[in-house]
């Protein structure tokens, strides 16, 4: 599974890869080191087979959207209201067709910080206003919050990137309540729902109640959990009529679609892949495991992650705690993700961070983490 080496990772059309120098170990953006799910390859080698990439029938059901239907009824509890369904390319591109259509300029954004960096940016360009959610808030703390700083569209991020948190529904009701006392729409990114450790299922926000569905856009894709990224496809459940509308109302190309080879490939990772995900996961999980006792050990602050294929890790009182990813970069020859993109465009600080990607193999973090210890 994780068993490509260095030079193959290199040879690929891959971000993560190919703008790392050489002779460093990139363990930054979100993508994972492993091979594509055999099934996935079948699957789309098979349509190239029969010639099958013509327009498709945009007319009839999409066998995408049943099988994110289905995915979320027997595998996560929910079972999505019918009618609801949309492709996007990605989750940033329905945050920022919500942006367009419930915000304006000035308006604020309430979303759990550290964040995405690409959601933080997005806010900023738009001319948008990130509004942090602590975590651990009250409901009458949201309301009393949103209201101030004027938000008009809140975000939540499950399970969390970059801490590796899985919600349960007892931390996401505050939010849920506080959205319903001022009207708002959540847009819920749960794109890593997949990857959750130590047997935790994954807690969909629109599940905790029809009226919270009717004011969710849930949004998801087969990309995290089984390395599709770069086919850039997505699905959303579009559950308020005053998002749904305006959408329908569009030209019917301005948003764009997705590849009929981007949509079978994620059918296929859906409806076939869960005995290779099984596999990912046990991998994953003995990686949080290896980076929890080497943390403990070097002195660097981590709370071991619920989810996903992220750390994140606290450098405060190392050698290294002024600009952590600089110098594990300089001197230790590896690349993480500097911690302060993540709570960029607010009064957080999050300077002695960095987040270590961890999909990648068990000899290969041990090269990152021994690689980082002698900088520290």
């Amino acid at each position: 599974m994780f068993d490509r080496t260095d030079e193959a990772l290199r040879d690929r059309d891959n971000l993560k890869w190919t703008t790392t120098p050489a002779g460093v170990i990139p363990a930054w953006v979100a993508d994972m080191d492993v091979a594509v799910p055999e099934v996935v390859t079948r699957r789309v080698h098979e349509q190239l087979a029969r010639g099958d990439v013509g327009y498709p029938d945009f007319e009839a059901p999409d066998p995408l959207v049943a099988a994110f239907e289905t995915r979320m009824a027997e595998r996560h509890g929910w079972t999505p209201a019918g009618g609801g369904g949309r492709l996007f390319t990605d989750v940033i591109q329905a945050f920022q067709v919500l942006t367009d259509l419930l915000t304006e300029p000035g308006d604020g954004i309430a979303l759990h910080v550290p964040a995405y960096p690409v959601f933080l940016e997005s806010v900023h360009d738009t001319g948008r206003r990130v509004v942090p959610i602590p975590f651990g808030a009250t409901a009458d703390e949201l309301v009393e919050t949103w209201q101030r700083e004027r938000v008009r569209l809140v975000v939540v991020v499950n399970p969390h990137n970059p801490l590796g948190r899985m919600l349960d529904a007892d931390e996401l009701r505050p939010v849920a309540d506080a959205a319903a006392e001022l009207d708002l729409v959540v847009l819920a990114d749960e794109i890593h729902a997949d990857l959750a450790f130590d047997g935790r299922r994954h807690v969909p926000f629109a599940s905790l109640g029809t009226d919270v569905e009717d004011r969710t856009v849930t949004v998801t894709s087969a990309s995290k959990a089984f390395n599709l990224a770069g086919l850039h496809c997505a699905v959303a459940h579009l559950g308020p009529a005053r998002v749904r509308e305006p959408l329908a109302a569009l030209p019917f190309a301005y948003l764009g679609g997705v590849s009929t080879l981007s949509r079978a490939a994620a059918v296929a990772a859906w409806t076939e892949g869960d005995p290779w995900l099984a596999g990912l996961v046990e991998v994953l999980q003995r990686n949080r495991d290896t980076i929890t006792a080497w943390a403990g050990e070097v002195g660097v602050g981590v709370v071991p992650a619920e989810a996903t294929y992220l750390a994140w890790l606290d450098f405060a009182g190392t050698s290294v705690a002024a600009d952590p990813a600089g110098a594990i970069l300089e001197r230790g020859r590896v690349r993480l993700s500097a911690g302060p993109d993540f709570t960029a465009h607010t009064p957080l600080d999050s300077s002695t961070y960095a987040r270590l990607n961890f999909g990648t193999s068990p000899e290969r973090l041990a090269q990152v983490l021994e690689r980082i210890s002698s900088t520290l």
